[in-house]
C-alpha cells in the first residue's frame, strides 16, 4: 500500500472556507503533517507556493495520517501573488512583525474575522512561511492582516504543522457547540434530589441505629456536613445504588458479627 491509498473520508470543503497557503515549504513531511492539522480543524483548501523539493512528494501522503484528500486537491503556484490572486482577504502568520504597519490579531481574533469574511461569501487565505525563517517582508506586504500567537515570549518556536493547527483549531471553535463542561455519565444519570434524599434517609437512619449520631447537640451539624458532602458534586444514580449497598452491608455485617 502506498502513502496515497485509503485515507479519511473528509467532508467536502466549503467554497468560502479559508485557504491555507504554505510559502516555500522545505520538507514533504511538514506538508503532510500540515494537511493532518488542517483536517483536525475543518480546513481543506491547501495551496503550496514554490515548494523547495517540488510537488507532489510521496512522503507528504505518508505523513498526513489519512488526510489524503487535502493533498490530492492541493494547488501549486510559483509565487505568492499567483496563489492569492483570486482571494479577497489575506492574513499572514508572523511571530515578530518587522517594521510593518498593519493590523495584528491573535489567532482567535483572526479566526473570528475569517468566519465573518466567509459568511459574506468572500474568499480568504492564510499565509504560512518556510520552516526556517518564516515569511519575509515581501510576503507580509501582500497581507491585509498579520496574525501573532500569544505564546510564551521566552519560547515561541512552532513547527509548520503546529502553526497551522493553532489557526485550524481556532477556526473550528468559531462554530463549535461543544459545552465547556459536562459530566460523562455513560449508562447512568445524575441523581435527582429525590434519589439523593432517599439515600440520605437510609444513611442517617443507620447512623442513628449504630450510635454514630448519638450526640444530640452535634447531630444537626454532622447531618448537614454529610448532606453538603453528597450535594457538592453531581452524584449519579449508579453511585447512590453502590452507596446504598455499602451502608446496608456495613449494617448487616455488624449485626452478623455481634
Amino acid at each position: 500500500m502506498t502513502g496515497r491509498e485509503g485515507g479519511a473520508d473528509l467532508a467536502p470543503p466549503g467554497p468560502y472556507d479559508p485557504v491555507v497557503i504554505l510559502v516555500r515549504p522545505q520538507l514533504a513531511e511538514n506538508i503532510g503533517t500540515t494537511a493532518r492539522a488542517m483536517a483536525n480543524g475543518g480546513l481543506f483548501h491547501l495551496r503550496i507556493v514554490a515548494p523547495r523539493d517540488g510537488w507532489p512528494q510521496e512522503r507528504a501522503w505518508y505523513a498526513s495520517s489519512g488526510a489524503h484528500r487535502i493533498l490530492d486537491a492541493a494547488e501549486v503556484f510559483d509565487t505568492v501573488d499567483d496563489a492569492i490572486a483570486d482571494l479577497h482577504r489575506v492574513f499572514a502568520t508572523c511571530p515578530r512583525p518587522r517594521h510593518v504597519v498593519k493590523p495584528v490579531m491573535t489567532a482567535r481574533g483572526a479566526a473570528a474575522e475569517l468566519r465573518a469574511v466567509s459568511d459574506r461569501k468572500l474568499r480568504s487565505g492564510i499565509l504560512f512561511g518556510p520552516e526556517r525563517a518564516g515569511l519575509d517582508n515581501e510576503d507580509m506586504a501582500r497581507a491585509d492582516v498579520l496574525i501573532r500567537y500569544p505564546l510564551n515570549p521566552r519560547f515561541m518556536s512552532l513547527n509548520l504543522a503546529q502553526a497551522v493547527l493553532v489557526m485550524a483549531y481556532e477556526w473550528f471553535l468559531t462554530e463549535d457547540t461543544t459545552p465547556e463542561r459536562e459530566l460523562m455519565t455513560n449508562e447512568t444519570h445524575v441523581a435527582t434530589k429525590g434519589e439523593l434524599e432517599n439515600f440520605m434517609s437510609h444513611l442517617i437512619r443507620d447512623l442513628d441505629d449504630s450510635g454514630f449520631l448519638r450526640n444530640e447537640q452535634k447531630r444537626p451539624g454532622m447531618v448537614r456536613n454529610l448532606r453538603h458532602f453528597f450535594t457538592r458534586g453531581e452524584v449519579t444514580e449508579q453511585e447512590l445504588r453502590t452507596l446504598h449497598g455499602v451502608v446496608s452491608e456495613l449494617t448487616t455485617g455488624r449485626k452478623a458479627r455481634s
